[in-house]
């Protein structure tokens, strides 16, 4: 696997994994409190499998009182520092509840929406873009419930797809499933 790097703009010191060079360019962003490597298993099937461009995005130390805007800022200095114009961008819990917020404030950055375990929040779905949600059936900390009510408002650009016996941490659990159900979507050209 390759080892996780650290960008410090403006002192925030945020940790990031970049892998792959292919065409297929994703963002993901872990969940909160969980340890760096959450996405590694899917993020490294994707980078060498796949052949897409992976960046994983953590958390900055101390993050605590930091607001989702800051999050999102946090996510797009990362993006831009390695030089990514045009990406998918997604994450886990939180981590997907922070790319829905930058992709409804920047949604012109944002070629799709990539959700694993959709936290019930009330940011819109940007519009135009296609969003993947991916739930695990045995969730209860984001219950499928919370999917398909996001796949309801968008249904003509949402897909959802289920892990069958996944819980929370079934990006953790059932990597490889994961991983197999977002490059068959992504990887559509």
């Amino acid at each position: 696997m390759t080892d996780t790097q650290i960008f410090e703009p403006e002192g925030r010191a945020i940790p990031f994994v970049d892998e792959g060079d292919g065409p297929v360019k994703l963002v993901l962003i872990q969940e909160q409190g969980l340890a760096t490597d959450v996405l590694g298993i899917v993020g490294h099937y994707l980078a060498e499998e796949a052949g897409f461009h992976v960046l994983r995005i953590g958390y900055r130390d101390g993050d605590a009182d930091v607001s989702l805007e800051e999050r999102v800022d946090d996510v797009l200095a990362v993006v831009d520092h390695v030089g990514l114009t045009d990406t998918w961008i997604g994450g886990h819990g939180f981590g997907g509840t922070i790319a829905r917020a930058l992709a409804a404030s920047h949604h012109e950055r944002v070629n799709g929406l990539l959700l694993l375990g959709v936290e019930e929040n009330e940011i819109p779905v940007a519009p135009v873009i296609p969003v993947l949600i991916i739930q695990g059936s045995d969730d209860t900390t984001t219950p499928s419930a919370n999917g398909e009510r996001l796949q309801s408002t968008v249904p003509e650009r949402a897909s959802v797809k289920t892990i069958t016996g996944g819980d929370h941490l079934f990006p953790m659990t059932h990597p490889i499933e994961t991983a197999v159900n977002i490059e068959e979507y992504l990887d559509w050209d």
